[in-house]
């Protein structure tokens, strides 16, 4: 019986990993660091690899195959704020709502948002249509964009027996590999895949995960890097959260909204955006075959 592997790791720190930005769509580059982070985690692997498909994103340290596909969760008018401010603004349990509910997206990118252009009007998309090109998604938007690519592209290769690395971005990935594992909604709000440490999936003939994952580096850097995604997004201490919603509302409520003259930078989005409320709806032969998902160290979702 055919077996094959998966192996996962987050590709490297970007700028604005560092500074706990919604980053999405929105291009950050690498930082000094980032680049060399993920080339040591599979050096020190000693994997090596027949193709590489990764995101049109220049955080992606390993371009090969490029596709808008794999791009990040589009965050909508979250991109760029703070993460942990946002939270302290409108309390953490109403920013995962917005920040990874399964279908609920955040609230939408309007043409006045600093970064519109910078996507919208972005070469590498010229080729897709105005129902693809999205100003917002929730995950199971991502998940549909990433899996059509995965069917007709990625899978036929592992099944021919290539060591195919995927260096990606943490919500496309985990959208993959939510479809393989086939985990629930609830399950699906979980991410929180560790950062920079390759994780190794062994596969059965028909590309379904066999347990245990192998996590490719020490309990302790694991542990560490994956306390470090899930509190990107903790409220800082010192800013009383405003929850604008109760817990258990199923939608995102926060509404970003700003004139049409705002030509505000990264660091002062919450300065000169107005926050509202935003109701919504919320075999004795083996073959073995690697798939690496690479994704940015730091870099949620």
């Amino acid at each position: 019986m055919a077996t094959y592997k998966l192996v996962q790791i987050r590709h490297s720190k970007s700028v604005w990993n560092l500074e706990n930005h919604f980053s999405g769509w929105y291009d950050a580059v690498l930082s000094p660091a980032g680049h060399e982070e993920a080339k040591q985690a599979l050096r020190d692997a000693g994997y090596e690899f027949d193709i590489c498909f990764t995101s049109v994103q220049k955080r992606m340290w390993l371009p090969i195959v490029r596709t808008w596909r794999l791009n990040e969760q589009h965050y909508g008018a979250l991109t760029g704020l703070n993460k942990a401010e946002t939270a302290a603004k409108h309390g953490e349990a109403q920013v995962k709502i917005c920040r990874c509910s399964y279908d609920v997206p955040p609230p939408p990118m309007e043409p006045y948002h600093p970064f519109y252009s910078n996507i919208s009007k972005d070469h590498r998309y010229a080729d897709l249509t105005e129902n693809l090109l999205p100003s917002c998604e929730c995950l199971k938007d991502t998940i549909a964009r990433a899996l059509p690519f995965w069917n007709e592209e990625i899978f036929p290769q592992i099944k021919e027996g290539k060591w195919v690395l995927i260096a990606a971005h943490g919500n496309s990935l985990w959208g993959i590999v939510t479809h393989l594992k086939g985990l629930s909604e609830e399950a699906i709000m979980e991410p929180n895949l560790p950062t920079g440490i390759p994780i190794v999936y062994k596969l059965d003939k028909n590309l379904k995960p066999i347990k245990p994952t192998q996590f490719l580096g020490d309990e302790e850097t694991m542990c560490k890097a994956m306390e470090v995604v899930a509190a990107q997004d903790k409220a800082k201490k010192l800013r009383p959260a405003n929850r604008l919603l109760s817990p258990g509302a199923p939608s995102c409520p926060l509404h970003l909204s700003a004139p049409p003259s705002c030509t505000c930078h990264t660091d002062h989005i919450c300065r000169h955006l107005e926050l509202q409320l935003q109701m919504g709806t919320g075999g004795s032969h083996f073959h073995f075959s690697h798939f690496v998902f690479c994704t940015h160290s730091l870099h949620t979702f």
